[in-house]
C-alpha cells in the first residue's frame, strides 16, 4: 500500500485525477470504477476541465459505479446516476452508453446484482477502482459486517450511513434504507485502487483500516492485501496513524 500524504483537498484531487487520467491516456479503452459522495468532485472537475483542453480523451473508455440507492431513478437528483451525470459524465467526452451505474428501479435484488457483476465482467474487469471511506470503515455501501460480501448485492444501510448522508436530502426520512453495491470481492478485483480521504473526522477510522486488523468489521481494512493500491490523504486524515 503506497500512502501519499497531501497538505489539503485542492493537492489530494490534483494527484488523483493525474492518476486517473493517466489510467486513461496510457490504455484509452480503460474501465474506471467511480464513487460518488462529496470527495471525489475536485477530482471530477479537474477531470472535465483537462477533457475540455483536450488534454485527456474519455470517447474509448467505459465506467462503472459503485453504487446507488435502491429505489431511486435516474431523474432523482439524489441518485447516483444523476451525481455522475452532473459532476462528469455530462462534462466529458465518453460515450454514455458506456458508463454504468447500478438500476436503483430494479426490484429484483438478485436480478440486478447478478446483471451488474455479469456487465463488468463483458467489459473486462476494471481497471482501476477510485473508492473514499467512510466514518464506520464502509466502502461503496459494504458496511462493518461478520463476513466480506463478495459481490454485487443488496445492502440495508446503517444508521450512520444513513445518518451520515441526510445532509443530502430534505429530511432523514427521504434517506433510502437500501442501495446496490459492488461487494468486497469485485472491489479487489480491479487491477489499482484509488482511495482518497480528507479531513480529521476520518482519522480515526483511516488509522484502523490501514493499521489495524484486517476485518470485516471494517470493510476498508481489506485493501491491505491488495497487490497495488495507492491511497492519497491529507495530513488531517492521517494524524492518528502511527508513522
Amino acid at each position: 500500500m503506497n500512502i501519499i500524504k497531501v497538505k489539503n483537498y485542492e493537492e489530494m484531487s490534483r494527484m488523483a485525477a493525474h492518476i486517473l487520467a493517466a489510467q486513461v491516456i496510457g490504455k484509452p479503452d480503460s474501465v474506471l470504477g467511480l464513487a460518488t459522495g462529496s470527495t471525489p468532485i475536485g477530482i471530477y472537475d479537474c477531470l472535465a476541465e483537462w477533457c475540455k483542453n483536450g488534454e485527456v480523451d474519455f470517447s474509448k473508455a467505459a465506467t462503472v459505479n459503485l453504487d446507488e440507492y435502491r429505489g431511486l431513478d435516474h431523474s432523482n437528483d439524489q441518485s447516483y446516476y444523476y451525481f455522475m451525470n452532473k459532476h462528469l459524465f455530462s462534462r466529458i467526452n465518453i460515450d454514455p452508453s458506456r458508463t454504468n451505474v447500478p438500476d436503483g428501479t430494479e426490484p429484483d435484488p438478485v436480478k440486478e446484482s447478478k446483471r451488474y457483476e455479469a456487465l463488468i465482467k463483458e467489459l473486462g474487469g476494471i481497471d482501476i477502482q477510485l473508492l473514499g471511506i467512510g466514518h464506520d470503515g464502509h466502502i461503496g455501501f459494504n458496511e462493518p459486517n461478520s463476513i466480506f460480501d463478495k459481490e454485487t448485492h443488496c445492502v440495508d444501510l446503517t444508521e450512520m450511513t444513513i445518518e451520515a448522508n441526510k445532509r443530502f436530502f430534505e429530511s432523514i426520512d427521504d434517506v433510502p434504507r437500501q442501495a446496490y453495491t459492488m461487494g468486497i470481492g469485485t472491489i479487489m478485483s480491479a487491477r489499482k485502487i484509488l482511495m482518497v480521504v480528507t479531513g480529521e473526522d476520518k482519522a480515526d477510522i483511516v488509522a484502523k483500516a490501514f493499521y489495524g486488523e484486517v476485518t470485516p468489521e471494517v470493510p476498508a481494512s481489506i485493501i491491505q492485501f491488495h497487490p497495488d493500491v495507492t491511497v492519497i490523504c491529507d495530513e488531517a486524515a492521517l494524524s492518528k496513524c502511527p508513522r
